[in-house]
């Protein structure tokens, strides 16, 4: 059997749902790209084979097979699990399109149902975070202007009062007022720098991100890498990614302060390559997968759904900007950020298109 791509089917490639062909005699034809995805394994793999042999239930779908060539129905939608020796269980929506002939290939269609809900929730977030970022902005101007006229009236007042007592007012005053302007100046900070592209290697961004750590955590934490050799340079700003990979990191890092102290702090830096991805409504061929993992307490649970807000923060004097200022950054590189949290596993995701 010839296993490269047939052209007439390389438009498959484009599609987003994992499609499998099963050719007359049960076994499989051809899987496109997603499919290779899902199921972790290649087409040459996968041809030739039996549709049952690479899953624990596989005869569930011999059976779907069978059903499908004698005609017991035209098409047939069903929610399953996949399950792969050794790996995680994948619930997916699996449809089952009868052949028009008895030479045609039964087409087996799965969508996972995990990444529908991610899609799902993504829009939901970019539009949420959108209007969030623009009250910030508008707020962050209306501030700006009133804030320049106190700190200036201040001024003008401490000379002409008479005691130290009462000039030490206008001083807390001043101070103040600067405090809240630096504030304001960082709300405003992604939106004024102008986007510095070129050739970025992401894990030259990570190895920077991993010495500023250690030289900040010297003992008890430990910066594992995980890389994927494979990953191409893709077009980007450079100091953007190392900010938001060091935002999330040392978010991570001071979360962990007992693990620290109990000399089993990790922090784990994943790159991989996936393959037919959705990010911010877009198809994408090839995207960066980062993980930035880590083996902390997790999130609270009251604040995992608002911990990209401007201002939430789950550390007592935290400004509550790190994470808003690397989501900023990477939505400029057309990617996403999210975050996964429980007790003893915080997992962030970004993903980032390749060329």
């Amino acid at each position: 059997m010839n296993l490269a791509r047939p052209a007439l089917l390389s438009g498959l490639d484009l599609v987003s749902s994992a499609v499998v062909l099963v050719a007359p005699d049960g076994t499989i034809h051809y899987v496109n790209a997603a499919a290779e995805s899902l199921f972790d394994l290649s087409l040459r793999q996968l041809a030739g084979g039996a549709v049952a042999a690479p899953f624990e239930n596989g005869a569930e779908l011999a059976e779907l097979v069978t059903e499908a060539r004698d005609n017991q129905f035209s098409r047939k939608r069903l929610e399953m699990v996949l399950r792969r020796p050794g790996r995680e269980p994948v619930p997916v929506t699996c449809v089952v399109t009868a052949p028009e002939t008895p030479e045609s290939p039964v087409v087996l269609e799965f969508q996972e149902i995990d990444q529908q809900l991610r899609v799902s929730r993504e829009e939901q977030l970019t539009a949420q975070n959108a209007m969030n970022k623009e009250l910030v902005r508008n707020l962050a101007h209306e501030i700006k202007n009133p804030l320049g006229g106190i700190r200036g009236a201040a001024q003008l007042l401490e000379p002409e009062l008479p005691s130290a007592d009462l000039r030490e007012y206008t001083r807390v005053i001043i101070k103040e007022a600067d405090r809240l302007q630096l504030l304001v100046d960082r709300l405003l900070a992604p939106h004024r720098r102008p986007h510095q592209v070129g050739d970025v290697n992401i894990h030259e961004v990570l190895e920077h991100v991993r010495s500023l750590l250690l030289a900040q955590y010297p003992h008890g934490l430990k910066v594992v890498r995980d890389y994927d050799v494979s990953v191409p340079e893709f077009r980007g700003d450079r100091e953007q990614l190392i900010q938001a990979v060091l935002n999330i990191a040392q978010n991570a890092a001071q979360a962990l302060t007992a693990e620290i102290a109990a000399q089993t702090a990790q922090i784990r830096f994943r790159t991989r390559v996936v393959r037919q991805v959705t990010i911010q409504k877009q198809r994408y061929r090839l995207a960066l997968d980062l993980r930035v993992i880590d083996n902390g307490p997790g999130i609270p649970e009251d604040l995992r759904d608002r911990i990209f807000y401007p201002l939430v923060s789950g550390r007592e004097g935290g400004s509550g900007l790190g994470l808003t200022l690397a989501q900023t950054f990477i939505e400029q590189h057309f990617g996403t950020i999210e975050c996964d949290s429980r007790p003893g596993h915080t997992d962030f995701q970004i993903l980032i298109p390749l060329p």
